[in-house]
């Protein structure tokens, strides 16, 4: 069984201003629970319809897929649901070359950009404040996991950007050509707001702009998916790194 209480507290981390105040999130799926037991996140409970962890039995709830259902924030809840403890900001050196976000506003776009981080081993991701939190559900459901090895900091951008010391790359629809351009191994990648791109504060600190050119005859696709985007301009880096 879920009491009402537990039921409350649990619905209630759907918003950050609960999120923060309790200090915990929500987990879904048995794929991304077991990411992050083994990235050594906190446990304070966990939910199951009968599958086995390895986790204290005083922090395990078996209930029934009726009970699940009144947690989950999936239409279709999976087999359990975890509660954990957020983390304090863990100490990693900056890669040579990193993503920062300026504004991303859409949780399943934060949530790929993150898996795209764990894919290509960065194990930082720089936000400005205003990009959306990565603890909420929907994040934490896109990044299937990626979220227990990529640690995501909330920043002051322009102060961040201001002080790195690295060139500075903006995606722009009138940038140059990644594809021919020469891309060094060291620098920051700033992918703006889905619909208002990069922000006014932060467009006199890029030092390059970028583009990914359209190749279809009939050009009306006004621009792509940030986190579309994001990954090509990530894997020409990665490649122009690689082939050096």
């Amino acid at each position: 069984m879920v009491s009402k209480s537990q039921i409350k507290l649990i619905t209630s981390l759907a918003q950050k201003k609960y999120r923060s105040r309790q200090g915990l999130f929500v987990v879904e799926g048995l794929k991304s629970i077991r990411e992050f037991l083994a990235a050594n996140f906190v446990l304070e409970v966990l939910y199951t319809t009968g599958e086995r962890f390895n986790v204290s039995a005083s922090k395990l709830n078996e209930v029934n897929e009726a009970a699940l259902k009144k947690i989950s924030f999936l239409k279709t809840p999976q087999k359990a649901l975890a509660v954990f403890k957020i983390p304090g900001e863990k100490n990693i050196d900056f890669p040579q070359f990193y993503l920062a976000l300026d504004g991303i506003r859409d949780p399943g776009n934060l949530g790929t950009i993150i898996r795209l981080c764990d894919w290509y081993g960065m194990q930082k991701l720089v936000c400005s404040k205003d990009t959306v939190d990565c603890f909420n559900p929907k994040v934490v459901q896109a990044s299937m996991g990626s979220l227990a090895r990529v640690n995501v900091v909330y920043t002051g951008l322009t102060k961040h950007l201001e002080s790195c010391g690295l060139p500075v790359f903006g995606a722009f629809m009138d940038g140059e050509n990644v594809y021919t351009s020469k891309l060094p191994t060291q620098g920051v990648l700033v992918m703006g707001n889905e619909a208002n791109g990069i922000s006014e504060e932060i467009l006199p600190l890029i030092t390059h702009k970028i583009s990914i050119p359209q190749f279809g005859e009939i050009q009306e696709t006004e621009s792509l998916n940030v986190a579309t985007a994001s990954a090509i301009l990530m894997s020409e880096f990665k490649r122009a790194d690689f082939t050096r």
